[in-house]
């Protein structure tokens, strides 16, 4: 059996908790995806999070997630506890060789962070992300999360600069 919150819920995809030896996995994928995929403008250095997964994300309630295929690293998830019983859905990212209803990857590591939350009773998840990540924001509308202004975010949630549509979830 499997540690809790280390997934085996596909033949073809597992999910765990984010270990030391995975940070430069994790960026390669991540800043492959920003960057070559969606043209955004941003580094690593611009990202101090992915240097400091423990000390940024693992935290409270927060958590970092890894999706693989094979012992390769196609996705990811993360949590930032940001008070009262809120989190900050942040680093949702999915190779594009790993998308869709094949693998259901996004899907398997959403599904993750709602256990999670379910089992820490998270009241809520937020997050931003930008308007160009079309099919991102089409995943988060199909999983019942709300569209909300950058008015209607809590207090302390911790905004990204580039991010210019933002949603939530309200946990029962």
């Amino acid at each position: 059996m499997l540690p809790k919150f280390q997934k085996k819920l596909s033949p073809l995809i597992q999910v765990r908790p984010y270990a030391a030896n995975d940070t430069e996995a994790i960026c390669a994928l991540i800043l492959g995806i920003q960057i070559n995929e969606f043209q955004v403008p941003i580094t690593r250095q611009d990202q101090p999070d992915l240097d400091n997964i423990p000390g940024v994300y693992r935290q409270g309630k927060g958590n970092f997630w890894v999706a693989l295929h094979e012992n390769r690293i196609v996705g990811t998830i993360a949590a930032i506890d940001f008070g009262n019983d809120l989190l900050a859905m942040r680093k949702m990212f999915v190779h594009p060789d790993f998308r869709g209803k094949e693998y259901g990857t996004a899907q398997i590591l959403l599904d993750t962070l709602l256990e999670w939350c379910a089992e820490k009773k998270v009241k809520g998840i937020f997050l931003g992300t930008l308007m160009k990540f079309v099919a991102a924001r089409k995943f988060y509308d199909r999983n019942e999360f709300e569209v909300i202004t950058k008015d209607d975010l809590p207090p302390g949630f911790p905004k990204m600069p580039l991010d210019d549509v933002f949603y939530r979830k309200v946990m029962s």
